[in-house]
C-alpha cells in the first residue's frame, strides 16, 4: 500500500504542472522506503556501528532473510609460564677430571703429613718417601690441609653417574643453570642442586573418572594418557607438580568431551580420543609436557544408572523375544487354516474360524513355553 505526499517545490521554484504525489521506492523484494530518508541533509553526528541481525521473510514480499553471521567463541585463555624459562644444556665435565682432583687432594694431605712429620712410618716406606723428622703442626701445615682437603672434597664430591633416560635440572640458590641429559660417569658442580626428571616415554592409567555421554548419561572411564617430559626446565620449575597437573588436564577434558559407550555411533569411539588428545596436549604443551594419545580404555555406566540401564535392557530383550514368537505363532496359525480350508477338510463359519484361530494360537503358545495374547 502506498503512501503519497503533498508535492515539494523545486530548488528553482514551484514545479510546473499538477501537483504529483511523491513516490516511494517500491519493490517486491524490499520493503517500501521513503525518498526524504535517503537524501538527508543533517549528516548524522557520529555512525553507530550496526550488528548483523536476523531479518525474517516478510509475507507476499519475496524477501530473502539475511541471516545472522555466527558469533565466534571467545578463545580458551592458554595456560602461560616464564618466556624466558626453556631448556638449555649445563656446563659439566667428564668423571676423569673429578678423580683427577680427588687423587691430587689425597697426594696434597699425604704431602702435607710427611711434611709436618705426622705420617706413620709404614706409610713413609710404602710411599718410598725420604725421612724427614718434619716441621710440626703449624699454620701452614694447616692451611694445606685445607687446601687438599677442599681439593679432593670438591673433586670426588661433584662425581655423578647419568643414566639413560634420566637428567638432571641443576639449581643454584634458585636460579636454573641448565639440565644434564648425559649418561656416564660425570663431574657436576657439588654447589649445585640437582633435581632428577625422567624423560622416558611414559603411560599412566587413570583412575575411573566421572563422565557424561551426548545424551547425558552419567558414565565412569579409565583412560590411558602416553606421554614424556619435552622440556625439563619448564616441568621442573614451571609447575609445582607435572604429573599431578598432567592428571588435572586429563580430568578438566573429560568434563569437556562426551565419551560413548562402546557400541555407540560408529567413530564416536576415536572422535573422543582425537578430542581428548587435542584439549590435554594444548594445555600441557606449555609446562614442557608432550602428550600423544589420550585413549580412552575402559567405559562402564556410573553405579547409580546401571541397573536403571540393565532392567531396561532385560525388557527390550525379552519384547524382541515376545515379538518373534508371537509373529512365528501367528504365521503357523494364519498357515494352518489356510490349508484346512483350502483342501477342504473342514468348512467354517466365522465364529467357527474365529474360535479355531484362538485354540491353535492357545496350543502353539503352550508348545513354545509363552503365555497366549
Amino acid at each position: 500500500m502506498s503512501t503519497t505526499t503533498s508535492h515539494t517545490s523545486g530548488p528553482d521554484g514551484p514545479a510546473d504542472g499538477p501537483a504529483r504525489p511523491a513516490r516511494l521506492i517500491q519493490n517486491e523484494a524490499t520493503t517500501e522506503i521513503p525518498v526524504h530518508l535517503l537524501f538527508r541533509d543533517d549528516p548524522d553526528p557520529a555512525p553507530v556501528p550496526l550488528r548483523p541481525a536476523v531479518v525474517g521473510r516478510r509475507q507476499g514480499t519475496g524477501e530473502q532473510p539475511r541471516l545472522r553471521r555466527p558469533a565466534v567463541a571467545p578463545k580458551r585463555p592458554v595456560p602461560e609460564v616464564d618466556p624466558g624459562l626453556g631448556e638449555r644444556p649445563a656446563r659439566v665435565l667428564p668423571g676423569a677430571a673429578g678423580v683427577l682432583a680427588g687423587a691430587c687432594g689425597a697426594a696434597g694431605c699425604a704431602a702435607t703429613s710427611w711434611w709436618a712429620g705426622v705420617l706413620p712410618p709404614l706409610a713413609v716406606e710404602a710411599l718410598r718417601l725420604p725421612a724427614y723428622a718434619g716441621a710440626g703442626l703449624g699454620p701452614a701445615q694447616w692451611a694445606a690441609y685445607a687446601g687438599a682437603g677442599a681439593l679432593g672434597l670438591f673433586g670426588l664430591g661433584g662425581l655423578a653417574r647419568g643414566r639413560t633416560g634420566r637428567a638432571w635440572v641443576l639449581d643454584l640458590f634458585g636460579r636454573y643453570r641448565g639440565t644434564v641429559r648425559r649418561s656416564g660417569l660425570l663431574w657436576v658442580n657439588p654447589l649445585l642442586l640437582r633435581r632428577r626428571v625422567d624423560v622416558r616415554l611414559r603411560h599412566w592409567r587413570s583412575e575411573p573418572v566421572p563422565v557424561a555421554d551426548s545424551s547425558g548419561v552419567a558414565l565412569r572411564v579409565v583412560v590411558l594418557v602416553v606421554w614424556r617430559v619435552r622440556d625439563t626446565a619448564r616441568a621442573t620449575l614451571g609447575v609445582e607438580d607435572h604429573e599431578a597437573y598432567l592428571r588435572e588436564c586429563v580430568e578438566a577434558a573429560l568434563a569437556r568431551v562426551p565419551v560413548e559407550m562402546p557400541g555407540g555411533p560408529r567413530g564416536a569411539g576415536e572422535a573422543a580420543a582425537e578430542a581428548l588428545t587435542r584439549l590435554v596436549a594444548a594445555d600441557a604443551a606449555p609446562v614442557g609436557l608432550e602428550v600423544f594419545s589420550v585413549q580412552p580404555v575402559r567405559v562402564e555406566y556410573a553405579p547409580e544408572v546401571a541397573a536403571a540401564i540393565h532392567r531396561r535392557r532385560i525388557a527390550a530383550l525379552d519384547a524382541q523375544h515376545r515379538a518373534s514368537v508371537l509373529t512365528s505363532v501367528v504365521d503357523s496359525v494364519e498357515d494352518t487354516v489356510t490349508r484346512l480350508t483350502m483342501r477342504g477338510l473342514v468348512e467354517l463359519d466365522d465364529y467357527e474360524r474365529k474360535a479355531l484361530v484362538k485354540d491353535l494360537t492357545v496350543a502353539f503358545c503352550a508348545g513354545r513355553g509363552e503365555t497366549a495374547p
